[in-house]
């Protein structure tokens, strides 16, 4: 069979009848070579002048590589590799310095110096490795974002939205490497795809490694239209893993250069944490672990000495030391802990105080303000870490939101750790207008806490360097205690108690909350 296949593929006359991965366009054909190699991945080899060659790896990048894979016609790439990963080829080095934008339809189409223009040895041989089996495709689609489709039975086809959630847009986004799932989107949002809908009813438990190995109805048994086509938007170049990890908690990694890597926790803060938050659409900051509470990752760490203003659209655009600029460890590893289903927004909001916002399929919502008081209030307090709970704003305090108005007639116990356990109407169930939206206005860096504690009566405790604190009672007294009831919008002290806890740094305490 082997021989078979090397006598196919070394005629230009009978190339497109191999079985293999390979593709001739304008004459010049293509293919993939090597150790280890596959249908879809490997050495890239272009056929010109009766000899086939090798690319040289100067410049190469995923846009070469994106251009390679679609003309193989093997989904998206994944990897760009350099260093001959696959093994050094022989004879000629035809292509150098390529240059792709992506778009093109052949290897040979995008910028170089000329065939067998090079300054290279076969230690430089450029490789591929290509997702093979599924790629995203359609309007608006980008190399992580777009219309799911997969490959079957020598033919492209979409996947029916039926059931499609963020556990099947996660198989994909990791499959793809790109990162983590986002939104889940439905009903043809890429645009309606043409040919064959190869899935329906996909079920993934989020780990499985191929979205065909994911329960489903059967090749090519569905009950669909392709305005039903299902499609994912993934994070890209970020992602959040280690041991314990979720969807929006977990060891910060990025990807560079064609691998995974971990960012140093040298001065990484809430505001670094918040970028990542936002750009995984998981909600607000919560934490930013330092020393690997993830567990340590291995490999590269790309970035050391974040420094973001929170307004950033990506991490990579904060200030940093450059990508592999680091004197750090894993045991360093920087890590995030959102808030995932919960944020707050709107006008003046900030870290701990603004419009409630709820995420629920695949979109963000409000709340009405119907029944809506300090208890509520309180557990959204709680869930994003922000303390306790002053005000219960109403009538869109911080302006109309746009969009679902998910929650209405919300009625917590305040012991509920989440928002969606309290009480309410159901999911989308309202009689409400945007005018009506949630607020909340929380203490950020000051709760009350302990057995017995209430909303205005507690052990006092401190939130700092991304920890809850106690306060020493050396020198407690009713003047200190008035701050704090004033600050909590608890009117004046009753009582004070003393109780000796964990200490913390008193100068630190006197210039950041003591003064008034």
């Amino acid at each position: 069979m082997a021989l078979q296949q090397f006598v196919c593929c070394s005629s230009v006359m009978i190339i497109l009848l191999c079985n293999g991965a390979h593709s001739q366009i304008s004459g010049v054909s293509i293919r993939l070579g090597g150790s280890g190699s596959t249908r879809c991945s490997g050495r890239v080899e272009i056929y010109y002048n009766n000899i086939w060659g090798t690319v040289c790896d100067d410049g190469w990048d995923l846009n070469d590589a994106e251009v390679v894979c679609r003309q193989l016609n093997c989904g998206t790439a994944l990897k760009a590799l350099h260093s001959a990963h696959f093994g050094a080829g022989t004879g000629q080095i035809w292509l150098d310095n390529v240059g792709c934008s992506g778009s093109e339809s052949s290897l040979t189409e995008c910028q170089h110096l000329g065939f067998g223009v090079h300054n290279c040895q076969h230690g430089q041989d450029a490789g591929v490795i290509c997702s093979d089996l599924i790629r995203l495709a359609g309007v608006g689609s980008s190399r992580c974002s777009g219309r799911v489709e997969v490959y079957h039975n020598n033919s492209w086809g979409t996947v029916c939205d039926d059931g499609w959630n963020l556990n099947d847009a996660q198989v994909v986004c990791r499959q793809l490497n790109c990162g983590t799932a986002l939104e889940a989107p439905q009903s043809a949002h890429f645009g309606a795809g043409t040919g064959q809908i190869w899935l329906d009813n996909v079920t993934c438990s989020s780990s499985e490694g191929s979205l065909t190995e994911c329960l489903h109805s059967g090749f090519g048994s569905n009950s669909c239209g392709h305005d039903q086509d299902a499609g994912v938007i993934c994070s890209g170049p970020i992602r959040l893993t280690g041991s314990g990890s979720t969807r929006c908690s977990g060891r910060v990694e990025v990807y560079h250069n064609n691998s995974w890597g971990t960012v140093c926790d040298d001065g990484w803060d809430l505001n670094d944490a918040d970028v990542v938050c936002r750009e995984l659409n998981c909600g607000m900051v919560i934490e930013a672990p330092h020393s690997a509470k993830f567990g340590a990752g291995t490999g590269q760490i790309w970035l050391d000495n974040v420094t973001c203003s929170s307004s950033e659209g990506s991490l990579t655009e904060c200030l940093h030391s450059g990508f592999g600029t680091q004197k750090c460890g894993h045991d360093q590893d920087a890590g995030v802990i959102c808030s995932d289903l919960i944020r707050l927004s709107g006008s003046g909001s900030t870290r701990c105080s603004g419009r409630v916002e709820v995420y629920h399929n695949n979109s963000w919502g409000t709340v009405c303000d119907d029944d809506w008081d300090l208890n509520d209030a309180q557990v959204v307090c709680r869930q994003i870490n922000c303390g306790t709970a002053l005000q219960a704003p109403r009538s869109a305090y911080f302006g109309a939101g746009t969009g679902q108005i998910w929650l209405s007639d919300v009625t917590c116990s305040v012991r509920e750790s989440s928002l969606t356990e309290c009480q309410h109407l159901g999911f989308g169930s309202h009689n409400c207008t945007h005018h009506q939206d949630a607020g909340v206005i929380c203490s950020d860096l000051i709760r009350l806490a302990g057995s017995g504690s209430a909303r205005c009566s507690g052990r006092v405790e401190i939130f700092y360097n991304n920890i809850w604190g106690r306060v020493y009672d050396n020198g407690w007294d009713l003047n200190d205690a008035e701050v704090v009831c004033r600050e909590l919008n608890c009117q004046e002290s009753k009582n004070i108690l003393h109780v000796r806890s964990d200490q913390i740094d008193w100068n630190w305490i006197n210039s950041m909350l003591w003064k008034s």
